[in-house]
């Protein structure tokens, strides 16, 4: 697959779609590869009208992992995601991100309005210090086992996390939870790149004072059973940005079950037809 380059940085990428067609840049939480914005949901853009761009943040997937002591913040993840608008020849795009990807295109927005047509900030918040059920900050925070000393433990712990997180009406089988941790394993796994995002979250601060001077046509989408990030962080969210819409989806959780594929693509075209495209 081709990649862009943000300085020595180089950032795997993938578009769906024709390149005459609206961009749609899709942007990933903490630790998560592009895959999780599976195929299924970027051909559903594409029948929308739309091109579906997916990246890899760094530190993550097959973008470049940084050394133990590597710092960088949601400043340097933005201009990754400008880099692949970049690469693609993309002056201006509708930009949408869940979870840690949320607050990155929330500070994309901030930084470079010129870049973005809309957002739709999904499961997310305008700030690093979010409210979470202890079970589900015990997700990010306790590290898995070892894979290579017992995978099979690390698969099960894997596939309770993402139960632990996950939406309650949209359950995934034990098969998909399964087939979904051992392929992102197979992938790439870089279990230290997650401490350096998180370092990453927390210096980008409080951004709720600099949200209320947007002016691009925002979707704010959140589920009513996330625990991880729960609904009151995205509620500050939309009443930070200036006329956000506020979607609140009962038994969704922190996760895109397939189930959802359509509510999510719903969110973001709103936005984009509040852009007038």
């Amino acid at each position: 697959m081709p990649r862009a380059t943000n300085g020595a940085v180089e950032i795997e990428y993938e578009r769906f779609g024709g390149a005459a067609a609206p961009a749609v840049l899709l942007v990933n939480g903490l630790g998560s590869q592009m895959t999780r914005w599976p195929e299924d949901f970027c051909g559903r853009l594409v029948a929308r009208g739309f091109q579906a761009i997916r990246y890899d943040n760094r530190d993550t997937g097959l973008s470049t992992w940084f050394p133990e002591d590597g710092r960088y913040v949601l400043a340097d993840m933005a201009r990754d995601g400008m880099a692949v608008l970049d690469a693609l020849g993309i002056a201006r795009a509708h930009i949408a991100g869940v979870s840690m990807g949320g607050m990155i295109v929330q500070r994309m927005a901030l930084d470079h309005p010129d870049r973005v047509l809309s957002m739709t900030s999904i499961m997310s918040a305008p700030y690093g210090n979010v409210s979470s059920t202890p079970e589900a900050a015990a997700v990010i925070s306790v590290p898995p086992p070892n894979p290579k000393a017992d995978f099979q433990a690390f698969v099960a712990h894997q596939m309770r996390n993402g139960r632990t997180i996950g939406s309650p009406a949209y359950p995934w089988s034990d098969d998909e939870l399964r087939a979904r941790v051992e392929e992102e394993y197979r992938r790439a796994f870089n279990p230290t790149g997650v401490v350096r995002q998180r370092r990453a979250i927390g210096a980008d601060g409080d951004r709720t004072e600099a949200l209320k001077g947007l002016k691009i046509p925002t979707v704010v989408l959140h589920g009513a059973d996330d625990p991880l990030v729960q609904l009151r962080d995205g509620e500050a969210t939309a009443a930070a940005i200036p006329g956000a819409e506020l979607r609140v989806v009962p038994g969704m959780g922190h996760d895109l079950p397939p189930g959802l594929y359509d509510t999510f693509v719903d969110a973001i075209l709103a936005a984009a037809a509040r852009a007038g495209t």
